[in-house]
């Protein structure tokens, strides 16, 4: 019974990842004015410790520059792993990163926070 119960729930968690990636395939690259000169876009995402808010500027698909708006993660792990991941983030244009071991949540609903803000709807 065990056995059944952990395949129904990796099958799950898999359809669940898929859709999510169906879902989430364009970047905003906001009106015909924002496209070029870059726009400001806000997402958010439940961390360790609540939600955190981002603020993710973007110029024509490249992603400029993330300030955290609200945070309320541990200062020591939290906030050092955010810092680590906005900057992979900036250098790699991509949120498809390896969460920072010892925060794996707050990395998570960073980077989720991040994807919010520069996904299409």
């Amino acid at each position: 019974m065990a056995a059944r119960l952990l395949v129904a729930a990796a099958a799950t968690a898999l359809i669940l990842s898929a859709l999510a990636i169906i879902g989430c395939a364009s970047l905003k690259t906001g009106d015909g004015a924002g496209a070029e000169t870059g726009a400001v876009y806000e997402g958010s995402a439940m961390g360790y410790r609540g939600i955190i808010r981002v603020r993710v500027g973007l110029d024509q698909g490249i992603i400029t520059e993330i300030t955290v708006v609200e945070s309320h993660e541990d200062r020591n792990v939290g906030e050092a792993a955010i810092e680590e991941l906005t900057d992979l983030v900036l250098m790699y244009n991509t949120t498809e990163l390896d969460a920072v071991s010892g925060a794996t949540e707050t990395s998570r609903g960073f980077l989720e926070a991040v994807e919010d803000a520069i996904m299409e709807p």
